[in-house]
């Protein structure tokens, strides 16, 4: 029987980022995600349903993360679950699902920079260029008109 262990989630970030390094320095990062669910019910009355979620993520991918992400920012990730089992102090068995982190996509704008002006003067330099470059591509396409339509 074939097997296909896939998860794909978006929400917000529950606690800042938890970044260690092993001794053979592999970095791991511990990520909580909150992914709010809103439903109607039978009655019909809107409901919320928030599910946490632990994400882990290795490598350079959690390093990324790690230096990017905070408390409270949007994210999708992509991953795999994963069933983590430990005995607890008293005995008794204990198990918990967990994701284990494959791909990620930062979500929403870039963080507002302490000078509004730089990031107004670099936004406008992207449009200048891009409308040159319009205006370039329209006056070629009027030159090589000459009328015949070719249909």
């Amino acid at each position: 029987m074939a097997a296909f262990n896939k998860v794909i989630l978006i929400g917000n970030l529950t606690r800042d980022p938890d970044l260690r390094v092993t001794n053979t320095g592999l970095s791991i990062c511990k990520l909580g995600l909150a992914v709010n669910r809103n439903y109607t019910t039978k009655e019909g009355d809107s409901k919320d349903e928030t599910t946490y979620v632990d994400i882990d993520a290795f490598g350079k991918q959690a390093e990324i993360l790690s230096k990017y992400m905070q408390k409270g920012k949007p994210l999708m990730i992509e991953g795999r679950l994963k069933l983590d089992q430990w005995e607890s102090s008293d005995g008794q068995k204990r198990s918990k699902l967990g994701v284990v982190l494959e791909n990620f996509q930062f979500i929403g704008g870039r963080e507002e920079s302490s000078s509004q002006s730089s990031n107004a003067y670099d936004d406008n330099a992207g449009r200048s260029s891009e409308v040159n470059s319009n205006e370039n591509s329209s006056n070629q396409s009027d030159e090589s008109f000459d009328g015949d339509v070719p249909f």
